[in-house]
């Protein structure tokens, strides 16, 4: 696969190419979309948080890790259950070293975080097996939307990225609603992918929602309020309202699979101004495929960081390596915009060197 800077041109050379090119010297805001959702809690689906209770509280503390340096809603910063630290100590990383500002988007919070965020209305998710996992998720959509339309007249070009537990198990609900082939392709924040429990998950979902596979494939709405989570319908209206001005770098994994087929569904015509951002740990992960999902929905290329942590001093750091947590709250998204801007003078060296010192300071 061709590199630019450290940047791996994962699918669709051509358009990934033109699309990095495109960024090269310009200045993007980053948007993290943070929501919390009851299926977080269901044991064995998320390792972001040491405890299933405590996934309340890792997104608000992810983005106060962003744009404070440190956590003010826990001590120290969200770890999974083995003491491996969050993502967002990447994105802190790539967003100081070049100087890109950081906006916080709520789709639905159980805590808020102890910094400014723009809050669309939402609330916290329920467990998708209840058949009402979002609530008025049409009206995150629709404010999602002209909060895009906004924010793309204050930069260049938008990253977006996003933290909220169980997101894929979520995702993956949207997908299946929306007749799309994802059994065993969505990726795990864990190094064993719990694909059975996913599946029964979601399955138990979408039988109590009389759901069958690829009935809402035109009803984006309906989906996600069924099966999905409050991060969906505020990371595509966002997509809606800014791509049809600006370039948006989505920042995520297979999730970002769910977001792109409520993309098309509700307008196709944004889609040839985005691209996926996302890491070589995604790219590499043999219990997920991220190519497979985004290759059903749209032609639209993605883009991942070369990201390597395998000499770090700390074992934090080197286990991403081993594939525990892999992506989130836009670490692939920020570190390719992050190069972009620098014109490649911030490397993966760089990352790992910057990203280590604020593991020193914080873990």
């Amino acid at each position: 696969m061709k590199k630019i800077f450290d940047v791996i041109l994962v699918q669709n050379e051509i358009k990934a190419e033109a699309f990095l090119k495109a960024l090269i010297g310009k200045n993007p805001l980053f948007v993290c979309i943070i929501g919390t959702t009851e299926t977080a809690k269901i044991p064995g689906i998320s390792a972001a948080g040491k405890y299933p209770e405590l996934t309340d509280y890792t997104p608000p503390a992810d983005v106060e890790l962003l744009l404070l340096g440190s956590c003010k809603c826990i001590p120290g910063v969200p770890v999974t259950p083995e003491g491996i630290p969050t993502p967002a100590l990447i994105t802190m990383s790539a967003l100081m070293l070049a100087n890109i500002p950081a906006l916080v988007v709520s789709g639905g919070l159980k805590i808020n975080p102890r910094v400014p965020f723009l809050d669309l209305g939402g609330k916290p998710g329920s467990d998708i097996r209840t058949d009402k996992a979002v609530d008025k998720a049409d009206e995150i959509l629709w404010r999602a939307k002209i909060a895009g339309e906004n924010l793309s007249r204050t930069a260049d070009y938008l990253v977006v990225g996003e933290s909220i537990p169980g997101g894929t198990t979520s995702a993956f609900g949207v997908l299946l609603a929306m007749g799309l082939d994802a059994k065993g392709k969505v990726s795990s924040s864990m190094p064993s992918n719990p694909h059975e429990l996913k599946i029964k998950t979601v399955e138990e979902g979408l039988k109590t929602s009389k759901i069958e596979f690829g009935t809402l494939a035109k009803d984006p709405i309906r989906a996600i309020s069924c099966v999905g989570d409050p991060m969906i319908p505020a990371f595509a209206g966002l997509v809606l309202g800014a791509a049809a001005k600006v370039p948006v770098l989505m920042a995520g994994g297979t999730q970002m699979g769910a977001v792109l087929a409520v993309i098309k569904a509700s307008n196709p015509n944004v889609l040839n101004n985005v691209a996926i951002g996302t890491t070589r740990w995604i790219i590499t992960d043999k219990t997920a495929d991220l190519k497979g999902i985004i290759n059903q929905i749209a032609d639209v290329p993605i883009l991942a960081t070369d990201l390597d942590f395998s000499q770090s001093k700390f074992e934090g750091l080197k286990a991403y390596e081993a594939g525990v947590v892999k992506e989130g709250v836009g670490a692939g998204g920020t570190t390719i915009a992050a190069m972009a801007k620098s014109e490649g003078s911030i490397t993966k060296d760089t990352l790992l060197k910057e990203s280590e010192r604020n593991y020193e300071r914080l873990v």
